[in-house]
């Protein structure tokens, strides 16, 4: 039995890419400098899995800022406005990634969207017609020639063909099938190099193959591969699947000329039932994706062994392996030294799940595996009684009737109700929440945790802060204004830290995109609320200005996709016990003034299923309600705001109007304002504000930029329900850069409303 990962974290586990690539933006560092961290990271990330037993250890799976931006760069399809600065390598590679703006021109960044249903960004491609497909880049060759002269033979991994072509964008009036020709000619120039550089296998990440797939799909995918595999001499090919099963395309995938094909057992529901009812191909081997790549919780030997053994009677040759790559895990649990080991042994992270492979192996070749110390320990784990449950709190959640999830009077008339309450100008501007995390707000948040400052300093400080924030917006002109969250370390990790039922790392980062990392909380029992979570911070900002002031929140839907949730109870019953805690803030918020109060739902459509017959009964049909849940107790008066981004949600349009919101804002500058065709085509009830300018890039939109954006929308949107605000929250941006942009927003709102 051999062991195989599907791909590694590679931030680092202090974060070291992050830091370092911030100072390389800064030109604190030379691009040697940042290439020599990375180096050292690649080095000790291969050297972790080969000192744990994996076989199969993927080299390329590391990257500066994303793998779909790295294979896009790899084949040449880099747009002409990036070419046309003239910058070097490197930095065009950035400037894709987050925008440039200086001497040598200024250009938005590429859009970016989530990477399947997981909290992870990526950057995606852009061809265009004049686009020229073809291997220029070295960095897969590159990693891989690094890592053998380190004694280590890894297994290349690079973004499938096919999924490559479904995820691009095509911005020109060529068609998939225009380009395809030309990708296949890459990919057979890639198979080519590494059969002579003596590479034993290499690995095709296709994870868009447990969508949904129509017939045209799947012959463009066998079309690829019968290309590509004509070619591939002596290396040894991995299709990789994850995310789900390939229930569309088994039988295809089973008769092309793969070597090793990598299934998900974990978020598979068929693939068991694919692998009994059509059987697994003798000359292939079954990469078994056993161990879960998405969540933290101890694997549970009986059933994975009894999995194996169910896989064994159908696949004479397999691997064990993850179910998706480690990217989505932290690295390790060395670093949480504050964790009670009665918490913690219940965990498996990155460097963890290794370990969990190396056991299984052990037991699934011992001849008696039920009497091996591994299997023991881990029954013995299981058969414990974690003490999660909360009796009230269940209670709460039986008794949660259908009125409940109703908010009376109807859309109609509270929005007639709150024109005469609020008496907004056309285009009322608003920020999402947040506003710059400089260093002296994470020194005092760091400093009062460490108690070296006093609970009354914290507040003093926080309170500055909040009446600076309210001051600069005034003076910009804001309508709606935001207290800055100066109190909050993270959207999701804050309210955790306010609820019963949540644990918390110190070190266990995740990538979410770029140098972004989040660390999120395990929702480790029933979850409740003891007392108010921000009413007293809204109250205080409330108290300083005239103008409205939104109370923050974060929607429930959203808190449980970004923790790492329970595998004891359903997403469903977590989500609704959530709902009523928030429930609770926001009736807090309405009873102390607090008139407009804004409960974001960034992650609503993260954890939907890949396949639409799987929307309803195992997503939607709670996750819509359990929002509804949050304000449907509010007076008709009080408006409700929330916010999505970085997702497609054209599909899903009639879903989010009947989250039954009163105003929604979203997402749209990386995406070109895609959204508002479907806003339009469903006569979305909602007001709306599509986000006029991308905050992950540091460039400054300017007025006019703004007003063209305006206009844009004014075609699809009715003025009266156009709101204008950044696309996100300004958390990770600076000072300067904020205060311009959102100066030139308000600006080209003004030249706007003069126009009217």
């Amino acid at each position: 039995m051999k062991l195989s990962t599907v791909g590694y974290p590679r931030v680092g586990t202090l974060r070291e890419l992050k830091f370092a690539s911030e100072k390389y933006f800064r030109s604190e560092i030379t691009t040697q400098e940042l290439q020599v961290t990375a180096k050292n990271l690649r080095r000790v990330h291969w050297e972790t899995q080969r000192n744990n037993g994996i076989d199969y250890i993927p080299s390329n799976d590391f990257s500066f800022y994303d793998n779909m931006l790295d294979t896009a760069v790899l084949l040449n399809i880099v747009p002409l406005r990036y070419r046309e600065l003239q910058l070097s390598n490197i930095d065009t590679y950035f400037a894709m990634a987050r925008g440039y703006q200086g001497e040598k021109g200024d250009v938005k960044a590429l859009a970016m969207k989530k990477w399947f249903h997981t909290n992870y960004h990526y950057i995606v491609p852009e061809i265009s017609d004049n686009t020229e497909i073809s291997l220029k880049g070295t960095k897969l060759f590159d990693e891989f020639t690094e890592a053998r002269q380190l004694g280590i033979q890894t297994k290349p991994v690079i973004i499938g063909a096919f999924t490559f072509l479904k995820l691009a964008k095509l911005v020109g009036n060529k068609s998939i099938d225009d380009v395809a020709d030309r990708l296949v000619e890459a990919y057979v120039t890639i198979l080519e190099k590494f059969d002579t550089l003596g590479a034993q296998w290499i690995q095709f990440d296709e994870p868009y193959l447990v969508h949904d797939l129509s017939l045209d799909d799947i012959r463009l995918f066998e079309r690829l591969y019968q290309k590509i595999l004509l070619k591939k001499s002596s290396i040894q090919v991995l299709l990789q699947t994850y995310f789900g099963d390939i229930r569309d395309c088994y039988r295809e995938v089973c008769a092309l000329d793969f070597d090793g094909i990598g299934l998900d057992f974990i978020e598979g529901n068929q693939s068991v039932d694919l692998i009994q009812k059509h059987g697994f191909p003798l000359d292939k081997i079954l990469f078994a994706g056993v161990i879960n790549g998405k969540n933290i919780w101890r694997n549970c030997y009986t059933k994975t062994y009894d999995l194996i053994v169910k896989l064994q009677q159908n696949c004479s040759n397999m691997v064990l392996g993850t179910s998706c790559s480690l990217q989505h895990v932290p690295y390790t649990l060395k670093h949480e030294t504050a964790l009670s080991e009665d918490y913690k042994k219940h965990f498996a992270f990155a460097e963890e799940k290794l370990t969990e492979l190396e056991e299984l192996k052990v037991i699934v070749e011992s001849a008696q595996p039920f009497e091996t110390e591994a299997f023991i320990n881990n029954k013995e784990l299981f058969n414990q009684n974690r003490n999660c449950t909360n009796e009230n709190v269940q209670k709460r959640v039986a008794a949660i009737r259908e009125s409940d999830f109703t908010r009376l009077p109807a859309f109609t008339a509270r929005e007639a109700i709150q024109k005469k309450e609020f008496h907004f100008p056309l285009y009322p501007t608003t920020t999402i929440g947040s506003f710059p995390q400089t260093t002296d707000v994470k020194a005092n948040r760091t400093a009062y945790k460490k108690g070296t400052i006093s609970s009354e300093e914290y507040v003093l400080f926080n309170k500055n802060k909040i009446a600076q924030c309210i001051e600069l917006q005034e003076q910009m002109g804001l309508d709606v204004l935001v207290h800055g969250e100066y109190e909050r370390n993270d959207m999701v990790e804050y309210f955790g830290e306010c609820l019963n039922g949540y644990l918390f790392t110190e070190k266990a980062w995740v990538q979410s995109y770029g140098t972004r990392c989040v660390k999120p909380p395990v929702v480790w029992g029933d979850i409740s609320r003891e007392k108010p979570m921000t009413v007293e911070w809204s109250v205080y900002a409330q108290s300083l200005t005239k103008k409205p002031m939104k109370g923050m929140l974060t929607g429930p839907v959203t808190i449980l996709n970004w923790s790492f949730p329970r595998e004891d109870i359903s997403l469903k019953e977590c989500a609704y016990q959530i709902a009523l805690a928030i429930r609770d803030e926001v009736l807090d918020l309405e009873a102390n003034g607090i008139r407009i109060i804004q409960v974001d739902e960034a992650a609503l459509r993260e954890k939907l299923p890949l396949r639409k017959s799987d929307w309803r009964h195992e997503y939607l049909d709670w996750a819509i309600p359990a929002f509804r849940l949050v304000h449907s107790g509010v007076k008709p008066e009080t408006q409700i705001h929330t916010h999505m981004c970085y997702s497609e949600f054209t599909d899903i349009i009639p879903a989010i109007d009947s989250m039954d919101a009163d105003v929604i804002t979203f997402e749209t500058s990386r995406s070109n304002l895609s959204i508002l065709d479907s806003l339009q085509e469903h006569h979305f009830q909602t007001e709306v504000g599509p986000g006029v300018y991308d905050i992950h890039s540091a460039r400054i939109p300017s007025v006019e930029e703004i007003k063209y954006t305006l206009d844009c929308m004014l075609e699809k949107i009715p003025a009266e329900k156009l709101w204008v605000n950044p696309d996100c929250g300004l958390k990770t941006r600076g000072v300067p850069e904020t205060e311009q942009s959102l100066t030139n927003m308000v600006q080209a709102v003004k030249q706007l409303r003069n126009k009217q």
